[in-house]
């Protein structure tokens, strides 16, 4: 019984890993095209077919880690109707395409939670991808808010910032680093953190996610939560601790 519900839980955790990859990564292509560059529709990028989107290694540490990738969306700025605009539209569109997805899939989790005849494994699957679709969703719009390269967050820095100064140069050039860096130590904090408590106070980017997903998460829990029953102390002290 545990492991048909350990099952479950990864193939729910998968399934929410490959819609909002896929969608994220639509919504760069989509904008982009909508800005006038047609890169990503020649390369087959315009798509919700998840086979074109996939980064094998990211969709794993997605899966198992809770950090992860796609294949970056390829574009020319040069094709752009207005440079800026354009390059800062499509690097904020996979981030603003998560958040929507957050905002409508919490309550259908809600819906399920509390409305949902009890069928057993089919019940269980329903709310857990449910559930994971929203978590996913809003822990990938904050992760790529950090403004790191490659990730959408530097990007936007990128398309916002007319100089290229010290720490512009820097981020671009070991962005990619820091990031497997932070990734790497927050995979090794949560696996010694059971072993050695004091392990969680060293989770850079767990600390990080936490914090983000509770201030962008806040809206869409006062949104939702008094709708089905959620006291609104509750909501508000889930931003607090």
């Amino acid at each position: 019984m545990i492991y048909l519900s350990r099952v479950i839980e990864l193939l729910a955790s998968f399934l929410a890993v490959v819609v909002v990859l896929t969608c994220h990564e639509f919504a760069h292509a989509y904008v982009a095209y909508k800005c006038g560059d047609p890169t990503a529709k020649l390369y087959g990028r315009l798509s919700l077919n998840p086979l074109k989107h996939f980064d094998l290694i990211g969709l794993i540490c997605f899966t198992f880690v809770g950090f992860g990738w796609a294949k970056p969306v390829p574009i020319d700025p040069n094709n752009f109707k207005k440079y800026r605009l354009g390059l800062g539209l499509t690097a904020s569109a996979g981030i603003v395409m998560n958040y929507i997805m957050a905002f409508f899939f919490y309550p259908l989790f809600l819906l399920a939670l509390n409305f949902m005849p009890n069928i057993t494994f089919l019940t269980a699957f329903l709310t857990d991808l449910l559930y994971m679709l929203y978590v996913y969703s809003l822990s990938f719009c904050v992760f790529n808010l950090l403004p790191l390269f490659p990730l959408d967050g530097f990007r936007i820095v990128d398309a916002l910032n007319r100089r290229r100064g010290k720490v512009y140069r820097f981020l671009r050039q070991n962005g990619q680093y820091i990031l497997l860096f932070l990734i790497i130590e927050s995979f090794l904090c949560r696996m010694l953190t059971p072993y050695v408590p004091m392990m969680d106070y060293f989770n850079i980017l767990g600390w990080f996610m936490q914090f983000a997903q509770k201030i962008f998460g806040f809206p869409i829990l006062a949104a939702w939560g008094p709708a089905f029953g959620v006291p609104f102390s509750n909501i508000w002290s889930s931003l607090l601790w």
